[in-house]
Order: structure tokens, then C-alpha cells, then sequence
């Protein structure tokens, strides 16, 4: 298997390993032997050492990366989701000197990383006028330093001059007397040369070490000017587009085309394709079609689905080795576009020709109550009585520039931000908000067809979004280790727990439970500050299962933009596709939500989801649309017509799957809140101690004494610090031993294979709720 395994060496701190493993490359190939190399916390492969000098088949950052242990010889080491790479070696031996250099090299990498991101701090904080007089002074006076010993050099070395030339001439005295002289002018030349040397070697290094601050100070000024500049420029443009714009509006002027289309895209805050959006959909004039058309009263939009590749094309490509930062599901799919029109069938039974919401009601599931839609069978009686508010927010006004200005391209969760903005909740607690309007899934497990059932969750996926309209505090990262349990079962009919379970790279992972379905979720994001805008591209997956019919679904989370950032009212926008999977019984079915993003110059209803259901012969069968900040509706396709590239869906009538429920009075004064969201930060007895209730400065936050939050924030994440580094150590120290060290183990979470595919996520132990019911939390690390 292996000829060289290697051994642990240092290069400027970092460890380097090489040798021959198996790399996990297609379904057709399968293992394939590469060259490895890890050096400077990068992990690289290629077919064989020739190949080192010229061409690199793939790489993985260390930093962030998760390295997991599947059997006595295989591993896995992911980034979150666009790299993993599976690796097999030939002994459990070699296995394991594997992934201790690995878990070394991650841990020195975030380490080299860190203290970099420190120095940047620092040197973008000091004051330049004081800088530069404080070295200016430095210099001059050690370049007077040299001037004195210039003086001496000169003046000695005159005197050695004159020594040499009375040896010659002078015969009068004797020579030792001479020979003394000169030795004596010689050694007082000597020390006076090397002391112009120590002098000259304090200026230069005074200068080094300065000239490179300086250096990285004015390239950080320049990026931050020339960031600006684009800021500003792109503001200018957008004011000048909004000023035509309303332009048109005072002259009763419709807005073309062409110019809200570059206005939308200059506008849209999203790096990524617009991969739907909708055509005006009570004027959509396409070839062959008039507004007027009765075939287009629920007008057009565009769809993009992805298309699985069939095991003959794999075949065909099977012999090229794919880039190792795609996914094989990535691979395997191809991307398919239809313009779909919606029409919808007479209402028979309402006779209603509208879209308002009465007649939506008509068409619920169950019968309406005050809570919820669907209508819940509660017994007061049973009910923990909750709070329905948290303390208001008090005012701390904060200079937002002068913080966020040296964040600009970085990532925010590896940011140190005071709680001013923040809220006080932990992303735990933030996660289980999406459980809110479980109620969905609970109608959802009665259905009986499966394309229903998708429907009713596609409903459920967008209703986690429902507070994030004018939610824009941040949540408390989470320290490694800290959980959050929320019991409802007395009114929502669920529990649930959420664990940190990861810190390079953030990772937290959720499990939650009914007695009709179970769901769980890993959760981690990356997110880039770009100076107008906060982008958050959530990673992780999202699983539930209904065990009374077997069937099992999946999707991931959509792109979140915080926009408004340094001027104006911060906003929020969900944007990009959402694909729920279905698995087990549920396998081949499918559901396409595409979150449009915001525009300003659109005729369509804000904030739109829209989206089709797809049963396993690829047909579509029901079509959802709605708002991701209000509700969602369903119908059924009845008929489908037209081609494969513009098809036309005929629907029932659409029934309400899902809605908001009012903010509760005065929320925008404390946090706009919803009522879960006021009781899940609630006091409670008997939970873990490593509970985001017992988080001392989020409880600070809460209750409105910020500056105390401030020092207890520092503390923690100093405390979290320590013992990362001494856990690094000991690692080091194991390394250098040659023995193993375990990697960190989360509490109540392990880390498996997903089912039906590559993809490890962290699942629920089941021991959580038997430790609680003994109060039996032994084991639980202290980071409070």
C-alpha cells in the first residue's frame, strides 16, 4: 500500500507528511492510489510523485476542515460540504499516524491563522501620528549612535595611521615599544569598528521590523480605500438608477425592462445565479400570449431544475478523475430549464374567482384556531405556564463603522464582536426556532400520498424563515460544548437538544422529536462582511422522518444577506434553490423551491418562494408558492400541458398550508421577538450545566447590563481558548511520543454515515433525556 509513510517533521512550525494511500474517487473507479502530501496545513494528492512539481489533482484546507475515523484503515476529511475526501490506508497503524499529523497540522494551522488575524488587529488599530513619532525617535537615535562611532572609527583609525608610519621611520625608539603602540591603536580601532557594527546591525533591524508594519499597514489602508470606493461607487449608481426610476413613476411611465433588469441585478445582493424568477404575472405578454389571456391568469416564471445524470453517462466520464471540491451528487447532475405557466381549474364548490385570503381559509386542513391553522388539541391544564416577553433593549449607541471597517472580507464567526450586535439567544436557541410551526409536520404525517406530504413540508422549510424579516441581531456563537434542551411536549408536542459539536469549523448539530416524525439537522455557514452587505451561506443538512410510513426526507438551507449595513435599515433577503430529497419510501420524489431575491423595481409580490412537487416518473404534482415571511399555499396539478420546455399546469384550487402568526404587542422593543422565541432563553431547572440558559453573558444581555456582558463575552472566549491550546499541546506532545490522541468527542452527539450517501453527520446518542431524568451530567466539560 504505502512506501513511505513518513514521519512528523517541522517546517516552520508545521508538520509535513507524504506517502501512498487510497483515495475514494467514483462509483466506476472506486479507490485509486495517490501520492499524498501535507505540508503548511494543506493536504494535497496526486497520481504519482512525478506529478509534485506541475500538476496537483486536489487540496483541502486543514483550517476548518473535520477529519473523522470511519474503520481500523479508512478516514474522512471534509470542509462542510464542498470538499471530502475519503482515504484508505493499508494498516490501522499507518491509519492512525495519518490522522494524528492531520489533527496536528489543523490544530498548528488555526493556531499560524489566528495569530495572524491578531497582528492585523493590532497593527489596524494603532494611531499612525504616534507610530511613526515613537520610531522616528528610535531611529535617530540610533543612527546618532552611528554617527558617534563613524567619529571614533575616523579618529582611530587616524591614529593607527601614524602608529604604522613611526614603525617605519622612526628608529630611535625601540621596537616593542613600538609594536606596543600600534597594538594599542589597533584594538581601540577594533572595538570601535565592531561597536559601528552592532550599531549598524540596531538600525537595520529597527528599520526591518517597522518597514514591515508599515508595509501591512498601508496595503490594509489601500484595501480598505479602494473598498470604499467600490461601496461608494456602487451607492452612486444605485441613486442615480432610483432617481430615473421614480422619474418614470411621477410621469405615469411604466419602468423598461432592459433598465429594471440591470437595476435588479445591481441591486440583488447575492454572488451567486439568479436561478428563478418570475416573468409579471398580470403582464406577461410572451410570444403567442396577450395579458389578457385566460391560459396565463396565474402567470409564467422561469424554473431551473437539476436532472440526475443516468449510470451510462457516468460511464462515458467515468474514466476522468472529477475535482475533488464538487460533490459526487454534484457531479451527477446536470441542469435542466422550463418557463412554466400556471392555470387554474374552476372553483366548483366555492364558485370564488378571487385569491384572497377567505377563500384560501376555505380550503384548510382542519379548522382554524386563534394559534394555529391547523388547530391543536391543548389541555390548559397541562400547560407550563411561560413567560411572553423578555426585558426591552436597552439604547447603546455604538460607532458601527469604526468596528465594522476592518471586518470587511473576512469571516464573521471567526470575529470578535462586542454584544451590541447581538441578541440574546445562542445560535442553539436560534435553531430551534425553526421547530416554531411543527404543526405542519404533524398534518403532513397523515397524509398518505407522498407528493402531498412533500408539499406540506416544502411549507414547513419556508416557515423557518418567517422572523428573519426584521430579525437582524446576531445570535452568541456557541462555545464547543454547550448545549441547548427545549421540552415542549406539553403544547408543540416535541423535544429537543442541540450541541456545539465542533469549533474549526463551527458545527452544531440538532436533534428533535414527536411522537409522529423525527428531524435532525447539522448545521454550519460561512459568511463574508463585503462592505454594503453580510452574506451567510449556510452548509449542513436538514433530515425528518415519518417512521409510521418510512419515508425520509432531506434539503439545505438557503443564502441569507444582511443588507444596509453601514447606511440605512438593515434588511434581510433569502435567496437561492432549495431541493428536498426524498429517501426510503419516499425515494425518487422531489420538491424545487426557489427563493427569489429581492428587487425593488419587480411587480411580483416581495420576498416569493415558488416551487413544484415531482413524484418518481418525474411529473409534477403539486405547485407550491407564497412568501417566505407570511404564508405559503398548495394545489394539486391536475393537468399538464404545453411542452417539455414551457409546460402549462393546470391546478385545483390552492389551500393554505401555512401562515404566520401575529408579532406579539411592543415586539420591536424587545428584539422582535416571537413568543417561542421570548421563552426559549426562559430559566429552568434540573438542565445540563453546559445549557445555553446558564451562559453567563448572554444572561447579562438579557437583562440589559451590557457592559458586564462585554467582560464575561472576553472571558469566555479566553477560557475557550486555553484550553484549545492545551489541548493542542498534548497533542503535540502525543505526536511527538508516537502515540495516538483522541480527537474531541461531543457529549451527546457521534458522528456516522449518513444513510444513502457519502455525507457524515452528528446523530443523537439517545442518552440525553435518561441522564436529565437521573440529573446525571457527569462527563459534561466545564466552559462556564
Amino acid at each position: 500500500m504505502t512506501d513511505a509513510a513518513g514521519n512528523a517533521l517541522a517546517e516552520k512550525g508545521l508538520p509535513e507528511m507524504k506517502g501512498w494511500l487510497l483515495k475514494w474517487t467514483n462509483y466506476i473507479k472506486g479507490y485509486q492510489r495517490r501520492w499524498f502530501v501535507l505540508s503548511k496545513g494543506v493536504l494535497s494528492y496526486y497520481r504519482n510523485q512525478s506529478e509534485i512539481n506541475h500538476t496537483c489533482r486536489g487540496t483541502i484546507s486543514l483550517h476548518g476542515a473535520l477529519i473523522h475515523t470511519v474503520d481500523s484503515c479508512t478516514f474522512v476529511i471534509s470542509n462542510g460540504g464542498t470538499q471530502t475526501f475519503h482515504i484508505k490506508a493499508g494498516t490501522e497503524v499507518e491509519r492512525q499516524s495519518w490522522v494524528t499529523a492531520l489533527e496536528l497540522a489543523k490544530a498548528k494551522a488555526i493556531r499560524a491563522i489566528e495569530c495572524e488575524e491578531e497582528e492585523e488587529t493590532e497593527t489596524a488599530h494603532v494611531v499612525p501620528s504616534q507610530e511613526i513619532s515613537s520610531v522616528v525617535r528610535d531611529l535617530t537615535d540610533r543612527l546618532e549612535s552611528m554617527r558617534t562611532c563613524y567619529d571614533l572609527i575616523t579618529k582611530h583609525g587616524a591614529a593607527l595611521q601614524r602608529a604604522l608610519n613611526d614603525l617605519e621611520t622612526n628608529e630611535e625608539e625601540s621596537l616593542g615599544s613600538r609594536t606596543k603602540i600600534v597594538n594599542e591603536r589597533a584594538t581601540l580601532f577594533r572595538i570601535t569598528s565592531n561597536a559601528m557594527i552592532n550599531a549598524g546591525n540596531d538600525y537595520l533591524h529597527t528599520a526591518e521590523a517597522q518597514g514591515h508594519k508599515w508595509s501591512k499597514m498601508l496595503h490594509h489602508e489601500r484595501e480598505q480605500r479602494q473598498r470604499l470606493e467600490e461601496i461608494i461607487e456602487q451607492m452612486a449608481k444605485q441613486q442615480s438608477q432610483m432617481e430615473q426610476a421614480a422619474v418614470l413613476v411621477r410621469q405615469n411611465k411604466p419602468v423598461s425592462s432592459s433598465s429594471g433588469a440591470g437595476t435588479a441585478g445591481s441591486l440583488v445582493t447575492s454572488d451567486e445565479e439568479m436561478e428563478f424568477f418570475d416573468a409579471e404575472e398580470h403582464g406577461y405578454s410572451g410570444s403567442g400570449r396577450s395579458p389578457e389571456s385566460p391560459d396565463c391568469e396565474r402567470g409564467t416564471f422561469i424554473l431551473k431544475m437539476n436532472k440526475r445524470r443516468s449510470s451510462s453517462e457516468d460511464q462515458v466520464e467515468g474514466h476522468l478523475e472529477g475535482s475533488s471540491s464538487e460533490s459526487d451528487e454534484q457531479k451527477r447532475t446536470v441542469q435542466t430549464v422550463q418557463q412554466v405557466c400556471l392555470v387554474s381549474a374552476p372553483r366548483v364548490a366555492s364558485g370564488g374567482q378571487g385569491d384572497d385570503d377567505d377563500d384560501v381559509d376555505k380550503a384548510l386542513p382542519a379548522k382554524e384556531s386563534a394559534d394555529s391553522i391547523y388547530g391543536r388539541n391543548w389541555n390548559p391544564d397541562l400547560i407550563k405556564k411561560r413567560r411572553d416577553r423578555v426585558p426591552d433593549k436597552p439604547n447603546h449607541p455604538i460607532s458601527l463603522w469604526g468596528i465594522m471597517k476592518n471586518c470587511i472580507g473576512k469571516d464573521l464567526s471567526k470575529i470578535p464582536m462586542p454584544i451590541n450586535f447581538n441578541e440574546p439567544l445562542s445560535m442553539l436557541q436560534r435553531l430551534v426556532e425553526d421547530y416554531e410551526y411543527t404543526e405542519i409536520l404533524d398534518y403532513a404525517a397523515t397524509c398518505q400520498d407522498e407528493c402531498e406530504q412533500l408539499a406540506y413540508i416544502a411549507a414547513f422549510t419556508v416557515s423557518a424563515y418567517a422572523t428573519t424579516t426584521n430579525r437582524t441581531g446576531k445570535p452568541f456563537n456557541p462555545l464547543l460544548g454547550e448545549t441547548y434542551e427545549c421540552d415542549r411536549m406539553d403544547d408543540y408536542g416535541w423535544r429537543c437538544l442541540a450541541e456545539q459539536v465542533s469549533h474549526h469549523p463551527p458545527v452544531a448539530a440538532l436533534h428533535c422529536e414527536s411522537k409522529n416524525w423525527t428531524c435532525w439537522q447539522e448545521f454550519s455557514m460561512t459568511s463574508k462582511f463585503r462592505g454594503k452587505y453580510v452574506q451567510i451561506n449556510p452548509l449542513g443538512g436538514v433530515y425528518v422522518q415519518f417512521p409510521n410510513s418510512g419515508r425520509r426526507y432531506s434539503w439545505r438551507k438557503v443564502t441569507t444577506t444582511v443588507n444596509n449595513i453601514i447606511v440605512g435599515k438593515l434588511w434581510v433577503d433569502q435567496h437561492g434553490e432549495m431541493e428536498i430529497r426524498g429517501s426510503q419510501a419516499a425515494e425518487g420524489h422531489k420538491c424545487i423551491l426557489n427563493f427569489i431575491p429581492y428587487s425593488y423595481f419587480s411587480r411580483d409580490v416581495q420576498r416569493s418562494v415558488k416551487g413544484v412537487v415531482i413524484n418518481k416518473d418525474n411529473e409534477v404534482k403539486w405547485v407550491v408558492r407564497g412568501t417566505w415571511d407570511m404564508k405559503i399555499e398548495i394545489a394539486p396539478v391536475l393537468k399538464t400541458s404545453g411542452s417539455v420546455s414551457s409546460p402549462t399546469y393546470t391546478t385545483g384550487e390552492f389551500k393554505l398550508a401555512w401562515r404566520r402568526r401575529p408579532a406579539p404587542p411592543d415586539s420591536d422593543k424587545f428584539y422582535n421577538f416571537t413568543t417561542l422565541a421570548c421563552q426559549l432563553n426562559e430559566e429552568e431547572e434540573g438542565v445540563a450545566p453546559t445549557d445555553s440558559r446558564l451562559r453567563p453573558d448572554q444572561r447579562l444581555m438579557e437583562q440589559g447590563d451590557w457592559d458586564e456582558s462585554n467582560k464575561e463575552k472576553l472571558r469566555l472566549e479566553e477560557k475557550q481558548r486555553t484550553e484549545r491550546r492545551r489541548r493542542e499541546n498534548e497533542a503535540e506532545e502525543a505526536a511527538a511520543e508516537g502515540r495516538p490522541y483522541p480527537a474531541y468527542e461531543p457529549m451527546w452527539f457521534k458522528r456516522e454515515k449518513e444513510e444513502g450517501s457519502e455525507e457524515y453527520v452528528h446523530v443523537f446518542k439517545n442518552t440525553y433525556w435518561e441522564a436529565k431524568a437521573a440529573q446525571n451530567f457527569e462527563g459534561c466539560p466545564d466552559i462556564y
